[in-house]
């Protein structure tokens, strides 16, 4: 029988949650890098033994993971002998990118060195491994940028035509900074990856990333002196079906948007969603018309609306929406669910997942009818990605 493996990234560590095709009973390991913010952690598709993870602090920086055995032990690339696994003082805190435009090779431990650069390293959001090649993974960064690792993490090299693009003097961070959170690989174009950027917006390259071109076209933001203008809106998390990789689905600082040619032009598809504010979506494994997204109250109220935590699922690509919420929190219930934090799987009956910032980790096995928790008081949830394991 088919396995699940769920990894959850949170504020004070990574959780794996692990069960079987029936996902009813399930074992949960954890925490690893305890007391850590783990932005996001992934499994490679080509190895599924192969998982990364974005390990950083405010204190100590930012460090890249990798497990080679499902997540029961972990190291990290590009220590060098006698290097301490973990920094013993924040001035010397490994994993720190010193980098410029120039797209020279970077690597892991480089030490930030304390002088100006164009832009600042913070934080890795968002990590994605390769679709065919188990030691490449790309991760993308803040300040807005995207690195690739040809060696399983031991050295990036940065794509610099993003950064490099001339609308790049004029981005600006949204609340949650200047990040690049979203990496999307392309299963029929290897030279292709979609990008989006808060608050600059959505990019792509279509020639493995020496150039891009924003891709916003269609995307209104009314809090902006020109709610049209090609850069400047606030992007939470685009989804795409491997089936339709023209087909992306976003969800936007206000409204949730629909591109059937590779995000060349947008249409709304907010439909009859009490508010179409949020921060999540993702779309069914076998069904690429059926998506789901998380209504938030309102960009002031990170908050569902009447306490009441309700997905909202669409089978017609947007537009018709209906609410689910069986097994799920109907009264008092004041958590957000972000921007990394639901995935599918890929079981026949497509089991859907997400986690709150109340800590409770959620399990769909029947593509969204009801819903139960596997945990309920984990630390805040930063991000949730499944593994599915024959």
């Amino acid at each position: 029988m088919s396995k699940v493996r769920v990894l959850v990234g949170t504020k004070k560590g990574a959780f794996i949650l692990t069960a079987d095709g029936k996902r009813d009973n399930w074992e949960v390991s954890g925490p690893f890098f305890a007391g850590w913010e783990i932005y996001h952690m992934k499994g490679s598709p080509v190895d599924t033994d192969r998982i990364y993870a974005s390990q950083t602090s405010g204190w100590f920086g930012q460090l890249i993971q990798a497990s080679n055995d499902g997540g029961k032990t972990w190291h990290q690339p590009g220590l060098k002998p006698g290097e301490p696994e973990m920094p013993a003082f924040p001035a010397k805190a490994p994993n720190r990118f010193v980098y410029d435009q120039s797209g020279a090779p970077l690597t892991t431990h480089a030490w930030y060195d304390g002088t100006p650069h164009p832009w600042e390293f913070k934080r890795v959001w968002h990590l994605e491994p390769s679709l065919t090649e188990a030691n490449t993974v790309y991760a993308g960064v803040e300040d807005a940028a995207l690195f690739k690792s040809t060696d399983g993490g031991e050295s990036w090299n940065e794509l610099s035509g993003l950064r490099g693009h001339g609308t790049g003097p004029q981005w600006q961070p949204g609340a949650g900074g200047l990040c690049l959170h979203t990496v999307i690989l392309s299963p029929t174009d290897p030279d292709r990856i979609v990008v989006a950027i808060s608050s600059s917006g959505a990019f792509r390259t279509d020639d493995g990333g020496k150039t891009w071109k924003p891709i916003n076209k269609g995307l209104v933001s009314n809090f902006m002196p020109n709610p049209t203008a090609e850069i400047g809106h606030c992007v939470h998390h685009i989804a795409m079906n491997p089936t339709r990789p023209n087909t992306l689905f976003m969800q936007k600082h206000w409204h949730v948007m629909r591109s059937d040619d590779a995000g060349d032009n947008w249409t709304k598809v907010s439909g009859n969603l009490p508010t179409d504010f949020g921060f999540v979506i993702d779309v069914h494994a076998h069904q690429p018309e059926t998506l789901y997204v998380v209504p938030i109250k309102s960009d002031s109220e990170h908050f569902p609306i009447g306490g009441k935590l309700q997905v909202y699922r669409s089978k017609t690509g947007g537009n018709e929406w209906e609410a689910l919420t069986n097994g799920l929190p109907q009264e008092n219930c004041y958590v957000n669910v972000l921007r990394d934090a639901m995935a599918v799987d890929k079981l026949d009956d497509c089991g859907v997942y997400f986690g709150t910032t109340g800590g409770q980790v959620y399990v769909s096995p029947d593509a969204g009818d009801t819903w139960k928790p596997i945990v309920s008081n984990l630390p805040s949830v930063l991000s949730v990605e499944v593994q599915t394991l024959a």
